[in-house]
């Protein structure tokens, strides 16, 4: 199954689980009772990331917006794991940048859900950058990059482990950017750890 094709946007399908539990001495050896319980489990959800020019002001607004507190809060970095609509939000400071995206994806459940979709987008001739246990946005990841016709970048990945640091080496979405700078950076970038526009410029 195609996670972009079939699943995309998706967040959590609410599984029905019938449990049978024996109740010896209620109901005897052979008899059982049936209770209903509900089971969360995440399949796929939209990624949207955005430069912010002051976080502390972008978190206080998307808390709003979503009614929700950030899932994640670190130096230059934020995201919300948003229930309804689906949605992972990123929050990258990035002051001069605020209102852009920085970054698209699909976030999965399973590294192998990313083996796969690495298979299936070479398949379609879609050029990948692959990332496996890399750390990036202050966690442990397996991904996979793709750029689309507009130079917009999409990334499919899971989530290892929490990281302490922020990562290595920044992906920033940069129109400018040559070939060769776009694929030597690896990650989301914030202020910190990655050039602006004006900077790249100089």
């Amino acid at each position: 199954m195609s996670i972009t094709g079939n699943v995309l946007g998706m967040t959590r399908i609410l599984l029905t689980v019938l449990t049978y539990v024996e109740e010896v001495g209620t109901l005897g050896a052979d008899g059982s009772s049936m209770y209903v319980s509900q089971v969360e489990v995440v399949v796929s959800r939209m990624q949207l990331a955005l430069n912010v020019d002051d976080l502390d002001q972008a978190v206080e607004f998307y808390s709003k917006l979503f009614n929700v507190a950030p899932a994640k809060r670190k130096p230059g970095y934020a995201n919300f794991a948003v229930a309804e609509p689906p949605l992972k939000l990123v929050l990258l400071e990035n002051p001069g940048q605020g209102g852009t995206i920085n970054h698209l994806g699909v976030e999965v459940e399973s590294s192998d859900t990313v083996h796969s979709e690495i298979a299936r987008l070479s398949g379609e001739g879609l050029f990948t950058e692959e990332e496996i246990n890399a750390t990036c946005c202050f966690a442990t990841q397996d991904k996979v990059w793709v750029t689309g016709p507009a130079g917009e970048k999409w990334e499919v990945y899971t989530v290892l482990a929490d990281s302490e640091t922020f990562g290595t080496t920044p992906k920033l979405l940069e129109n400018n950017h040559s070939p060769a700078e776009e694929s030597a950076s690896a990650c989301c970038g914030t202020a910190e750890s990655a050039p602006s526009v004006d900077a790249a410029a100089r």
